[in-house]
């Protein structure tokens, strides 16, 4: 397991290998977290990869808003990060870059110099290309072509998610940053679609509860596709819900413990979507869609 530095060599078995790589810290416990701990539960062996230290990340929390907090932001940010590893279960790794913040203002500010968004891609996509050549998962999560929104660190992270993916096993790429290492499967997350927050509003509407969802949903097009259309693979892990939401609340500055996240009780979401959903987008092993479990035809392929 890493160590609280998240840099410790990481100790590689036979079993299988699941490789999550997400932008900032508190983005793994948001996306996919109770699917992680799942397969943690089962004895597989999970790592996060966070790109960025989440340096530029807001205060969320009224209660985290303290000047100490701000000007240790990158450090507060680091502790939270292991907390969160510690409760999945999970190695964790820093990739080592710049927050690239979120820009907002008409006209959009430039990045700042050196930011994650800005780092050429061959550098970033070395970075993960070696920690995927130490860790040799088989299968990798990451954010679609859209960052799961337009963060500009998000749409970074799936670019070099998938340049790491198709270089790690090619010997000619990067020969210096470990042996090659072929992962079999290639999954974009999708946390949030128009059908599970409907699904959550409508529940909570029948039983007379408060939602906080229909301002999301009045501000939603609806002439734009819902992304469970692209979903090709859900995971049940409701057992690992309050897993999850341990998780997320590890990542204080992040996450008020009084907010929509935590809107729908936990037997409410157990009853009405007790499921993680994922997108297949690449795969050298034969497996039916749609699918119940990111290690489909690869358990079958290992343990022959």
């Amino acid at each position: 397991m890493a160590g609280s530095d998240g840099q410790a060599a990481t100790s590689v078995g036979a079993g299988l290998r699941l490789m999550a790589v997400h932008a900032h810290p508190d983005d793994e416990s948001s996306k996919g977290a109770a699917t992680m701990a799942r397969y943690v539960a089962e004895g597989h062996e999970v790592m996060v990869v966070t790109c960025t230290g989440g340096e530029a990340g807001s205060v969320l929390n009224p209660a985290m808003d303290r000047p100490e907090v701000h000007t240790n932001m990158a450090e507060v940010r680091r502790e939270e990060m292991a907390r969160a590893a510690k409760i999945l279960g999970v190695h964790h790794r820093w990739l080592g870059f710049v927050d690239s913040g979120l820009p907002e203002g008409e006209p959009l500010p430039p990045l700042p110099e050196g930011c994650f968004a800005l780092v050429p891609l061959e550098e970033s996509t070395e970075a993960l290309v070696r920690v995927m050549r130490e860790f040799r998962p088989h299968v990798v999560v990451t954010y679609d072509e859209n960052g799961g929104y337009p963060h500009p660190d998000h749409i970074r992270c799936h670019e070099v998610s998938v340049a790491a993916f198709d270089a790690a096993p090619d010997p000619g790429r990067f020969p210096g940053a470990g042996e090659p290492w072929q992962p079999l499967k290639l999954y974009y997350s999708h946390g949030f679609s128009r059908a599970k927050i409907t699904a959550f509003h409508e529940s909570l509407v029948a039983r007379g509860l408060e939602s906080p969802y229909q301002e999301w949903l009045n501000r939603w097009d609806p002439d734009k596709a819902d992304v469970m259309e692209r979903v090709t693979t859900r995971v049940r892990c409701d057992d690992y819900f309050e897993v999850r939401d341990e998780a997320l609340k590890a990542h204080a500055t992040q996450i008020d413990p009084n907010s929509r996240w935590f809107a729908v009780p936990l037997d409410m979401q157990r009853e009405v979507w007790p499921t993680e959903e994922y997108e297949l987008v690449r795969s050298l092993v034969d497996s039916t869609l749609p699918e119940d479990d990111l290690f489909a035809g690869i358990r079958e392929r290992v343990n022959t």
